[in-house]
């Protein structure tokens, strides 16, 4: 038995798609708590059309909501394929369905002057019926895309209290249209408005307002629809732009000299209206033209780079009905972190968040709600991109998407969906797109013959790959038509750098080769926001919540948390490199005849440095000796001038320690997204090395029972088990060459390193001591490493040797053994060690604060920090390796009283600290099943696998890969006394 939702119609009864607009006449909101009543599947009573149906019983919902977070059904969550069965347009019997009902009384005078009642949703997964006053109103799909059904005549004019019923299916045919990589959640989930629609009043607005660089001349035609009206030149409605001095009537076109033009980094808007007799429809206008000129994507005349990321809408609390308060804060944000550009992956968002968009300045790609990539796994047989009965369903979302946001002058790009391969609808709603809104270039990734597209999208394309498309050297097309069309065309990353879990790495190599070539117009990092849903697990503590955590039968685990975001909106390391990466205030070192200077470098593609304070400070092994400000240069966008050392940082006495300069940029006055002193960019030059450390005297180890004593060390003397370092107890020191795999490593969609790491044993090793050699000079502990089931291992050795300060030194050798040859890259070199739990502190001299890898730390510098144990793990939503502190010098970790332990790199190591294990890191799989293990666990690394971003896309590059290769490196360590602080500390060692 077939369904009404099951048809390849987009619905019935709604009202021409239309601009959102604001508007004096009135409106009623009727968001709120509805009576709801839930049903396993579609065929739920049909009752609905009874007015008076008694719902005195029925519990309440959130609207805007979804029943699935409210107490009803479950979750779930795929990136590509369907949940339910494939033959369209067909969805099984089971189909959760969700019964909403409220009530609501017009206002006085709602419906005056014979004005009509107007039903708007703006949001409904993924098909509604809706009733009024027990008449149906109309059907619709399209899940995040407005629906307006005029209920005028349902309206019982002897009832006071109105009621309104809606149904909605969580599945229908639509659901083959909307397989966009997110929880699958239902409900009616954006808001919903009674409008009121005067007789003579503004039904449609379109704004047309470009703005002529070279004459700096505005260009202004607003174009109406009034109710009444001819339908084409506005029916009487004029235009008025006090600021401009413009009164004109609508479909008028104006020349406005002197504008101001709109751009991402000034976002200067004109109050508008469009007025009538009856209606006054507040409008903001901003001036811009986009164009591609010789293959470049340019605005206002000057070429743009997009520094972006791709935002699904998402909130652990409420899923995709998020409010104006967490749609504020991503764009304030992106704004903070250097991101100038938002693809809206993939659908239309909120309207709100578009409005905020074109206020605080982002470009914006506007995609359409679309996607079909679950068939993909049946090799694209029955994609509907290409069947003819799926052409209006396409045209509709194409009308929708298009109609309601044509206003917003943030929007420089239509994008007609994604990963829906390719056909004849998608064509079709190029065509039709281009003749509505000729203004605005068209994206679409998922044909690279980019046979209806103005530019050539990309996904996860290789540095080689992007290398190869920046000079125009790509591969060619088989068609030699195509493929010059192509090859003039600009070109975009629309997905790279995937933000899941530990990294991305790789961002600045991608960055050096959008900057290369004016054809590349840049990217969008996938994605903003890690989508964990807030959940109590089992052990009753609270986590985020990912695929297969609901019980689902078909789902794609962790692949859902993959952002620059956490879920509580906390940015993560990897949204701060991506800041420092594509900061538009840039200060990089350059070797010059007199030093090593710092080169500050604007990019932005409008602004002038003239709201940008330069702070320097020179800091001696991280402590300030002295501080100023620097005269900003005059550089326009793209512009550069290298930096002279200030006369007060030349002065200072000759470095006794480690020297550096920093120039820190920051904004000289509050924006709209940020207040002053906001840091725009950093950079540093070293100003003098590290003096050479004096090697104190050797001392003999001394044998004590069964103990051998080494400075601050004791050793085991039959095995060479490290037992005390400085006073503390210490155990658990062994050769680590494993890492809890990071969601890179894992590389679910790009380059898997951890199945190849488990299948030699890596995660398994076991250590054999082969002999402990006591002589004047220290202790050798020769041993091997290796795993079960093979011959391949690691010969290592630990030499300990005691100074006569009482410092004692570990020299460690790694050698791979395999008779194959080693051809994998490893996790790590280092080793670890088990520490009292006391030691709660970490203060180091070396990158921070935050934690960096061979291909991550971007926003990290040399600098003295300190940060306590818990306070350097990084939450990734499934745990893996992170918190790593790279090019350190030295670290100390010390009790409440000050003692503990300082260990010195020679010349630099890694580290890491956490309170459990990495077998125990390993094995959670959320955060919340970490436990504390009562000890601090101490990794000290020569090196460590670069991290890349082959959760989908790329593994690290050549130069960031760890390979098997006989290491050595030595540390220090020292006992800290009590009371001495980090400056006894460093002396300690």
């Amino acid at each position: 038995m077939s369904h009404w939702f099951e048809d390849f119609a987009v619905g019935r009864g709604a009202r021409p798609a239309r601009a959102r607009l604001a508007s004096d006449a009135p409106a009623l909101s009727l968001n709120g708590r509805w009576r709801f009543r839930f049903a396993e599947r579609a065929d739920a009573p049909a009752d609905l059309a009874q007015v008076d149906l008694d719902d005195g019983s029925w519990p309440t919902i959130a609207v805007p909501g979804h029943w699935q977070l409210q107490g009803w059904g479950a979750p779930a969550y795929t990136n590509v394929r369907y949940p339910f069965p494939v033959e369209p347009p067909h969805v099984p019997d089971e189909n959760p369905t969700g019964d909403h009902r409220r009530t609501f009384a017009l206002p006085d005078g709602f419906l005056a002057g014979g004005a009509r009642a107007v039903l708007r949703f703006e949001g409904v997964d993924s098909a509604c019926v809706a009733w009024v006053d027990g008449v149906e109103v109309g059907r619709s799909t399209g899940s995040r895309l407005p629906v307006e059904f005029d209920v005028t005549d349902a309206l019982d004019g002897t009832r006071t209290e109105h009621v309104l019923t809606v149904r909605v299916h969580q599945w229908s045919a639509a659901s083959y249209l909307e397989d966009q990589d997110m929880w699958w959640l239902s409900g009616i989930f954006r808001d919903v408005t009674l409008l009121s629609r005067p007789a003579g009043g503004v039904e449609d607005v379109f704004v047309h307002a470009g703005f002529d660089a070279a004459a700096g001349t505005g260009r202004l035609r607003v174009d109406a629809v009034v109710d009444g009206g001819d339908g084409g030149g506005g029916g009487g409605a004029r235009v008025l732009v006090p600021e401009l001095g413009v009164d004109a009537a609508a479909g008028e076109e104006v020349l406005v000299p002197g504008v101001q033009p709109w751009s991402a980094e000034v976002p200067r808007l004109y109050e508008a209206e469009v007025v009538t007799a009856a209606e006054r429809v507040r409008l903001r206008i901003g001036f811009r033209t986009v164009a591609i000129v010789d293959g470049v994507f340019t605005v206002n005349g000057a070429p743009v780079k997009l520094r972006g990321v791709n935002r699904h809408e998402f909130s652990p609390d409420t899923g995709r009905a998020v409010g104006e308060a967490d749609m504020l804060a991503d764009v304030l944000l992106m704004k903070q972190h250097g991101v100038n550009a938002v693809r809206t992956s993939h659908y239309p968002p909120h309207p709100r968040f578009l409005d905020l968009c074109d206020e605080h300045g982002l470009w914006v790609v506007d995609e359409c709600d679309l996607e079909t990539h679950g068939f993909f796994f049946l090799d694209w047989r029955g994609n509907p991109s290409d069947d003819p009965r799926w052409r209006e369903d396409y045209l509709d979302r194409a009308r929708r998407t298009v109609e309601r946001d044509k206003n917003h002058p943030s929007i420089v790009l239509w994008s007609l969906g994604n990963e829906s391969w390719t056909g004849s609808n998608l064509a079709a709603m190029s065509a039709w797109i281009k003749d509505r809104d000729p203004s605005r270039p068209i994206h679409y990734e998922h044909d690279w013959a980019v046979p209806y597209a103005d530019v050539y999208s990309r996904m996860y394309a290789t540095h080689a790959e992007v290398a190869a498309i920046a000079t125009r050297s790509e591969e060619a097309l088989p068609d030699a038509a195509a493929d010059a069309r192509r090859r003039a065309m600009p070109f975009v990353q629309c997905e790279y750098a995937h933000a899941m879990g530990n990294g991305p790495g790789g961002l600045a190599e991608y960055q050096e080769l959008f900057e290369s070539s004016e054809r590349c117009m840049g990217g969008f990092v996938w994605e903003w926001i890690d989508h964990g849903l807030r959940q109590r697990g089992p052990d009753g503590r609270e986590r985020f919540a990912y695929g297969g955590d609901f019980g689902e039968e078909v789902h794609d685990g962790a692949f859902v948390a993959d952002g620059l975001l956490f879920p509580d909106r906390t940015p993560s390391p990897g949204l701060l490199d991506y800041a420092a990466v594509i900061a538009p205030v840039r200060l990089r070192p350059q070797a010059t005849p007199s030093g090593e200077l710092l080169r500050l470098t604007n990019h932005h593609d409008v602004l002038d440095l003239a709201h940008v304070r330069l702070a320097w400070t020179v800091t001696d092994e991280g402590v300030e000796v002295a501080r100023g400000e620097l005269v900003t240069p005059d550089l326009p966008p793209r512009a550069s001038a290298l930096l002279e050392l200030p006369e007060e940082a030349l002065r200072l006495q000759s470095a006794t320690a480690e020297r550096w300069f920093t120039v820190t940029a920051h904004l000289a006055a509050a924006t709209s997204w940020a207040p002053q002193g906001h840091v725009l960019g950093r950079g540093q030059v070293l100003l003098a090395p590290a003096p050479a450390p004096e090697r104190p005297a050797a001392l003999a180890p001394v044998r004590r029972g069964p103990d051998l004593l080494l400075g601050a060390a004791v050793l085991d003397a039959r095995t060479g088990a490290l037992r005390s370092l400085g006073g503390l107890d210490v155990d658990g020191l062994q050769v680590a060459l494993w890492r809890a795999p990071t969601d890179n490593d894992r590389g679910e969609h790009g380059e898997p390193l951890e199945p190849v790491w488990r299948e030699l044993g890596l995660d398994r090793l076991r250590h054999r001591t082969a002999s402990v050699t006591v002589g004047e000079d220290g202790v050798v502990v020769a041993g091997r490493t290796a795993a079960a089931g093979t011959d391949a291992g690691f010969a290592t050795a630990l030499r300990w040797s005691a100074d006569a300060d009482g410092g004692v030194r570990l020299e460690v050798d790694v050698v791979p053994e395999d008779p194959a040859g080693w051809s994998v890259p490893l996790p790590r070199v280092g080793v670890r060690l088990r520490l009292p739990r006391r030691l709660e502190e970490v203060t180091w001299f070396g990158r921070g604060p935050g934690e960096s890898y061979p291909d991550t730390g971007a926003a990290t510098w040399t600098g003295l920090f300190s940060r306590t144990v818990d306070e350097l793990q990084t939450p990734y939503v499934r745990p893996q390796e992170n918190g790593q502190r790279s090019q350190v010098r030295w670290v100390s970790l010390t009790a409440p009283d000050g003692s503990g332990l300082l260990v010195r790199g020679e010349p630099t190591i890694g580290v890491g600290v956490r309170r459990w294990s990495t077998e125990a890191l390993d094995a959670a799989a959320h955060d919340a099943e970490l436990q504390d293990e009562g000890c601090v666990w101490l990794h000290l690394d020569a090196a460590q696998q670069g991290i890349g971003t082959a959760s989908c896309g790329p593994g690290p590059l050549p130069q960031h890969l760890l390979s098997a290769a006989p290491t050595r490196f030595a540390v220090r360590f020292a006992a800290v006394r009590g009371g001495a602080g980090v400056s006894g500390a460093a002396a300690a060692g």
